[in-house]
């Protein structure tokens, strides 16, 4: 592939967020990444929407907080997040002893992260396709 292009199919650099937690959210990125499949929705908002609804409930279970299960879509991302936060509790023993505060933090940039991965810096151009 000629340098042009190469940069005719790049998209604007979108820097990947940085969080004090790092090290442990790229563990639970690499889980996500390697075991879950509703990280695959074929449109960015499908995804967007995807992410933050399992990710809150996965806190909200993490942290012993009431979850809302109000309709069938809450009902949906709840089942997935029970299971995430069940593989979490089990793979990463460290999340057992996090203060509430600490989860929400790793929880929030866990979101950033996968959010970056799925959605804003991915060259995948059919998550953006108004016709799709």
């Amino acid at each position: 592939m000629s340098t042009a292009s190469a940069a005719a199919v790049v998209k604007q650099k979108v820097e990947a967020p940085v969080h004090p937690m790092d090290a442990r959210i790229d563990e639970l990125t690499d889980y996500i990444m390697k075991n879950c499949l509703w990280q695959f929705h074929s449109r960015s908002w499908d995804r967007e929407r995807q992410n933050a609804e399992i990710l809150k409930k996965t806190k909200e279970l993490l942290c012993g907080e009431p979850v809302d299960l109000s309709t069938s879509h809450d009902r949906c991302y709840w089942v997935d997040a029970v299971c995430l936060a069940d593989d979490y509790r089990e793979h990463y023993p460290w999340i057992n002893s996090m203060s509430k505060e600490e989860i929400g933090s790793l929880m929030q940039g866990l979101k950033d992260r996968v959010d970056y991965l799925t959605i804003t810096g991915s060259l995948n151009e059919e998550l953006s396709d108004k016709h799709y």
